[in-house]
């Protein structure tokens, strides 16, 4: 290993230079993941977000003023309030507390497609998230490598697939869900060498000027950017990040200047109808900010303690830790209910839910606070 210059590290948090870290191994190239596939993985997955959300599910919504930006929160719940009663909400739902699935979803995929950034990168990290489905598959479809993470962290890091890597008889469609993505990919180490082009985000909420983003509340775009940006996989400065959303989540009422100093802004929001490129985006963070990294963040998520300790036994010292936090609640999963619920149905049927259906009126785009077409292309 590469002897760890504290003084490199330090120039490195302030955003002055690079990390010396241990030296990186190339990714296995071949589809044959390092550790064998679970066939109970998906089980495993759920039992693991059911436990995660029990404990916040019924929180009253007067507690999120004990959040520590609780006028995200005021935004994330009049745009999931609008997405279901608009009936724009797609299944997995409830929407709220996720990155939520929108009507079109598969439409602003295909926008991003036309993008000239998009057409020459070569290796896109997308979150595992439902609207984004549609953005896996045709990174995969393309060609190109698709990074993807371990949702929430938990079970691991990070996988890579590539159609190129397939084994006789496993399709795209096979691996853009979480079950796949595990099945069939590639798990990659903090050290390991590749270089993400592009990073594509779901979203909440964002600001079509400064490119200020709400998602769901848990932060993970945040760390798995600090990550990568620390360890050298993305060049915070110059990798562009992209987001797809439904027109109704862009909004006009984020305070400039309240994003906390970890927030990553985006580059280009694409919807079903518009491309945004956002002209005055706030500036993007680098590395991990260990200062806002609560215990009990720190607690979840085992790569990060893993890197934590790695650094520390380098750097001989103690790295900070951020103040203690009430973590945010987490989305109600019923596997059950959204297979009977939704599948199979088309989207014109889907608008004839029991709750709030007829209800949304054509001009109703106040509620999600939805902005005026930008810079449409």
């Amino acid at each position: 290993q590469k002897p760890f210059d504290p003084d490199a590290y330090e120039d490195d948090r302030l955003g002055l230079g690079a990390v010396s870290k241990p030296s990186k191994q190339t990714p296995t190239t071949t589809a044959t993941a390092t550790t064998t596939f679970d066939p109970n993985y998906e089980t495993d997955r759920l039992a693991l977000d059911a436990e995660a959300m029990s404990d916040m599910k019924t929180e009253a919504e007067s507690a999120y003023a004990a959040l520590r930006t609780p006028w995200k929160w005021v935004i994330r719940k009049r745009i999931w309030d609008h997405l279901e009663e608009a009936n724009i909400a797609r299944p997995p739902r409830p929407v709220h507390h996720r990155i939520p699935n929108f009507d079109g979803a598969s439409s602003a995929a295909d926008r991003l497609g036309t993008l000239p950034e998009f057409r020459a990168a070569k290796t896109v990290k997308v979150n595992p998230d439902t609207p984004q489905k549609a953005v896996r598959q045709m990174v995969l479809t393309l060609g190109k490598t698709l990074l993807t993470p371990q949702p929430r962290l938990r079970t691991g890091f990070f996988s890579t697939l590539s159609q190129a890597t397939f084994p006789t008889g496993v399709t795209v469609a096979d691996c853009v869900t979480s079950k796949g993505v595990a099945k069939h990919g590639t798990p990659v180490s903090l050290y390991d060498n590749y270089t993400v082009d592009m990073v594509v985000v779901g979203s909440t909420a964002v600001c079509p000027t400064t490119g200020a983003r709400v998602g769901k509340g848990e932060g993970f775009a945040e760390l798995e950017w600090g990550i990568l940006s620390l360890q050298g996989n993305l060049n915070a400065t110059t990798t562009l990040v992209v987001t797809t959303i439904h027109d109704d989540q862009i909004v006009n009422d984020i305070p400039k200047g309240a994003l906390t100093k970890h927030d990553v802004p985006v580059d280009i929001i694409v919807t079903p109808t518009q491309i945004i490129r956002v002209p005055d985006r706030a500036p993007k963070p680098s590395g991990v900010y260990w200062d806002l990294l609560s215990p009990q963040k720190l607690a979840q998520i085992k790569v990060l303690r893993d890197l934590k300790l790695d650094l520390e036994g380098t750097l001989g010292v103690s790295l900070p830790s951020g103040p203690d936090e009430v973590l945010p609640p987490t989305a109600v999963r019923n596997s059950k209910r959204q297979s009977k619920k939704g599948e199979g149905k088309s989207k014109k049927g889907e608008g004839k839910s029991k709750k709030g259906q007829g209800t949304s009126k054509k001009g109703e785009g106040k509620k999600g606070n939805s902005a005026k077409k930008h810079k449409k292309e």
